[in-house]
């Protein structure tokens, strides 16, 4: 008898985040289409996530997926050292003037975590260059997520994802979120740490593995300001803020002071294809112009500036400029604030905040409110036998769909959830 697509996944995958003794079943999927996920058993899923936050124009768009067909069939890749291509130039030129300040060059990767780690290298090599070498240390939130590479971990909070490894990150002043009470102790932490920090680096205005944790621009501002102040490099990972989730392109549009480099992925190719970008203004790129080959940034990737995935990424841009896409973000951040007022206050929930297309409902637990919260499965199985998949972060419920998820889909969720808080 033929083995089902789950029993042979049982035998030679290792799933990512996945304790692989005794899992929750992977349900097989066959099909995508738009906001839906279809699966081997012929059950319909609504993509209430964007797939790990990819997916912002839905599954399996016709308009990425005829530009992809298109450069396969012209030119799938090519070394991007010594040689360049039309797709790529084209890309850094339409991207770089959607970025707020005065963002001058790309340096393309593959996923966020490498972004990042573009990034920091950028930033200790920037003073190493400058002959101030001595300036290494790197500022970064408490409970922020860059990634899963070392660098991107070591700039990340302590957490379960990290433990294994601690002895082996590097060392990352970390600072908590900023509100009335506290900026201006921040403030004057980063004074005081000003002639040892490379760089700060942030999630702008929602840290989301941390648990869509939220803060406003306006003290953000006050630290970027200070660091500017300070001399100090500063990072905005746009990786999950960027492309509209927050209610503008960039977070960083919220802002007054403009960062020195942006890391973006996720929905820059409208989760086609993987790829990283890390952008810089003209300050960082000139400290490594010299005559002297050691001032060279050393780094790069086999798949860098992949000719398909800078098609993707193109034809997502025309998506997501679309009028009718920018409406679509514009309802979804309306209805998310209707909901939230609705539910606000419920006994079952210990907070309920959003920002833009993003909702987050932080439950009540008894026990641990972490990744490792019992309730995190309860809630994941119940939405899942509605038919809807969402992946709560430990007790963090919440909605991050696809700017194509329809008002009718909104209103199913948003009363699935008002089911929940009654059942678990």
């Amino acid at each position: 008898m033929d083995m089902s697509l789950q029993e042979r996944d049982s035998r030679v995958i290792w799933h990512p985040f996945t304790q692989m003794k005794d899992p929750l079943p992977h349900i097989p999927v066959v099909r995508g289409e738009g906001a839906y996920l279809y699966s081997e058993a012929g059950t319909r899923y609504i993509d209430a996530v964007s797939s790990w936050w990819v997916n912002i124009h839905g599954h399996a768009h016709p308009h990425i997926a005829e530009k992809v067909a298109e450069q396969l069939r012209t030119l799938e890749h090519v070394i991007f050292a010594g040689f360049t291509h039309e797709p790529a130039v084209r890309l850094a030129e339409r991207l770089l003037p959607l970025l707020p300040g005065k963002q001058e060059r790309v340096f393309y990767s593959d996923n966020g975590s490498t972004a990042v780690e573009v990034a920091i290298k950028m930033c200790l090599q920037y003073w190493a260059n400058k002959g101030k070498g001595q300036r290494k240390k790197i500022l970064a939130f408490n409970h922020a997520y860059h990634g899963d590479t070392f660098g991107a971990m070591s700039v990340s909070g302590r957490s379960i994802f990290t433990q294994p490894f601690a002895e082996m990150l590097f060392d990352v002043e970390f600072i908590d979120l900023p509100d009335a009470g506290n900026i201006e102790q921040l403030k004057s932490t980063i004074k005081y740490l000003s002639t040892d920090l490379a760089c700060f680096i942030f999630e702008p205005l929602v840290l989301g593995s941390g648990g869509m944790l939220m803060y406003e621009a306006a003290y953000l501002d006050e630290l970027i300001r200070t660091c500017r102040q300070q001399d100090v490099l500063t990072i905005a990972d746009e990786v999950m803020t960027g492309f509209g989730r927050t209610g503008r392109f960039f977070a960083c549009e919220a802002l007054s002071v403009e960062p020195d480099i942006f890391c973006l992925s996720k929905g820059l190719t409208g989760g086609t294809m993987p790829m990283g970008i890390t952008t810089c203004n003209t300050r960082v790129f000139e400290a490594f112009l010299s005559d002297d080959k050691l001032k060279t940034l050393y780094h790069g990737h086999s798949f860098t500036a992949n000719p398909v995935a800078c098609a993707a990424s193109l034809a997502s841009l025309d998506i997501l400029l679309n009028g009718r896409t920018l409406e679509n973000i514009r309802r979804i951040t309306d209805r998310h604030r209707v909901f939230m007022q609705e539910i606000k206050g419920h006994p079952k929930l210990k907070d309920v905040r959003q920002t833009g297309t993003i909702l987050a409902m932080e439950w009540q637990t008894s026990g641990a409110t972490s990744y490792l919260s019992d309730i995190r499965d309860r809630l994941y199985n119940y939405f899942l036998a509605n038919g809807i998949l969402m992946r709560p972060l430990g007790n963090v419920l919440y909605i991050l769909p696809p700017y194509v998820l329809s008002d009718e889909d909104l209103d199913y969720i948003y009363q699935t959830i008002l089911s929940a808080l009654k059942e678990i």
